[in-house]
């Protein structure tokens, strides 16, 4: 598993300009599995998305695809992990913020 840390680089109104293409490649990650939970930081000064892969080059590539990295508008940092555990009512406890 894989956290990637986004830390905006560029003003929230350039950011804001490019939100929906932005939009559109997370949902395109979400549909092949890839994107399992994504959100900004408080404060708004970046993001973060919970993924899944093959590798950690493979998620590399994704990150390439987002336009918030073809723009220059962010910093990516990622994170690899292995899950060994998680809550028996995680969908709940997702579902309750």
């Amino acid at each position: 598993m894989f956290v990637i840390e986004l830390t905006y680089k560029a003003d929230l109104v350039e950011v804001d300009a490019h939100m929906a293409a932005h939009v559109i490649f997370l949902k395109k990650y979400y549909a092949s599995g890839n994107f399992l939970v994504s959100g900004r930081k408080i404060p708004r000064d970046g993001g973060i998305i919970l993924a899944v892969g093959q590798s950690r080059r493979h998620i590399e590539a994704i990150v390439e695809e987002d336009p918030f990295y073809e723009h220059g508008l962010a910093d990516f940092r990622i994170i690899e992990f292995r899950a060994s555990q998680r809550a028996d009512d995680i969908q709940t406890r997702i579902g309750s913020y």
